[in-house]
């Protein structure tokens, strides 16, 4: 069952303090995106990295489009994960659409989170009404139809966009270089499920402590979008960093890493 689960999920285990840090990354992207942030928590935390079935190493074979229709899918994934390491009252560090899957996983099982950590949340890309998610209803229909027809353009068209830092190409490199590796057929259904979702209930049933990390500058998940979700979820914390981009644990982590700190001490 565990060796299952690691290979599904790519699981990278590391250090031995009894105190969990389970980190989650974003769309289109894999564990290897937290390697600034984690050497920083080794030695007071055990550290937990996974690949969302379907991203980086994970096992591809494993995506079952049926399951992965919802976020849900990828919050049981964790929860089994934790389930089968033992682990206890983790404190999960979740980038962009992963600060759902971690909402979704710390309503169904709260006794297993201490902590949720979230860096350019969002519960709802498209205007709705009086809400502001950032984008119209053709905006996303757009996106998601660019990216059905041409993926790798796609990806080398946004990957800027994502990551902001224009005088830093190497940054939006990377980003693409991480789209580009993912079966573009699971990488389209993944986006469908990202774009189109809402889970601004969700968050309301959220009791978990909470830090949300927001960039001052983020195409994707703008202030105010970061301002709604501290303001729905009950025991929450907004910081925002003077930085650019949706991607600020690889574009600033040393800001990142204070913010974490802070919170934490």
């Amino acid at each position: 069952m565990l060796e299952k689960l690691i290979k599904k999920n790519n699981v990278t285990i590391y250090g031995t303090s009894s105190k969990v840090m389970f980190f989650v990354h974003g769309y289109g992207c894999d564990q290897n995106m937290w390697r600034f942030i984690t050497p920083h928590f080794k030695d007071s935390y055990k550290i937990v990295l996974i690949d969302l079935v379907g991203s980086g190493k994970s096992d591809e074979n494993a995506y079952n489009y049926d399951k992965y229709n919802s976020l849900k899918g990828h919050a049981d994934d964790i929860i089994n994960i934790c389930d089968a390491l033992n682990l206890q009252d983790v404190c999960i560090v979740a980038h962009s659409v992963s600060a759902m899957i971690a909402t979704l996983a710390a309503v169904k099982r709260p006794v297993l989170f201490k902590k949720i950590i979230m860096i350019g949340p969002s519960p709802r890309y498209i205007n709705d009404a009086d809400y502001f998610g950032g984008f119209s209803q053709k905006d996303i229909d757009e996106l998601l139809e660019t990216l059905d027809s041409n993926y790798l353009g796609w990806s080398s068209a946004m990957a800027p966009v994502i990551m902001g830092n224009l005088d830093r190409p190497e940054l939006a490199a990377e980003l693409e270089a991480s789209f580009c590796q993912n079966n573009p057929e699971i990488a389209t259904h993944f986006a469908k499920v990202t774009f189109l979702g809402d889970n601004r209930n969700d968050l309301k049933k959220l009791s978990t402590d909470t830090l949300i990390i927001q960039s001052k500058t983020d195409a994707i998940a703008s202030i105010e979008v970061g301002q709604f979700v501290n303001n729905n979820i009950s025991n929450s914390k907004l910081v925002v960093l003077e930085t650019i981009g949706h991607c600020p644990h690889l574009s600033a982590p040393n800001k990142t890493i204070e913010a974490i700190k802070n919170y934490l001490m």
